[in-house]
């Protein structure tokens, strides 16, 4: 047919569109492979290293090192595996914690707090030399 654009008779998919879409584009050419795993390993490397390192700091280091987990599973098998294992038993800690009592579910958050105040108390005391309980206590009117 004269003026049929031959490009809309083909069937649409959405193969080519998106993240996924450009992903899949790279993958198709071996160099774009070898440098999309290169990259994807060392972004995805770098966010779950600063992540780690900031576990025992105050902040999101978990969700960070998920973050690092989600980057490295486009491309590593053995990523999106760990990522998944975390995903499931987060899942299951939060509805086993949901189906808990309120008492137990405070006790849970208070044994939480406790754990994130003290933490805190431990990054400040050896990053600064500050004693923050002390600090509180003379605040308090302790000796």
């Amino acid at each position: 047919m004269p003026g049929t654009d031959r490009v809309s008779e083909a069937p649409r998919t959405d193969e080519g569109h998106g993240p996924a879409g450009l992903l899949h584009r790279i993958r198709a050419n071996p160099s774009g492979r070898v440098a999309l795993k290169v990259g994807i390993g060392t972004a995805g490397g770098l966010v779950l290293a600063i992540g780690v390192a900031m576990i025992p700091l105050p902040g999101p280091g978990w969700a960070i090192v998920i973050l690092g987990l989600a980057i490295l599973a486009l491309e590593f098998a053995w990523a999106r595996h760990a990522l998944e294992f975390t995903k499931r038993h987060v899942q299951s800690w939060t509805h086993w914690v949901g189906r808990q009592s309120l008492p137990l579910r405070l006790l849970i958050g208070l044994v939480g707090l406790l754990f994130v105040a003290a933490v805190v108390w431990e990054s400040v005391r050896l990053s600064f030399g500050v004693d923050l309980a002390a600090l509180a206590w003379g605040w308090l009117g302790g000796s």
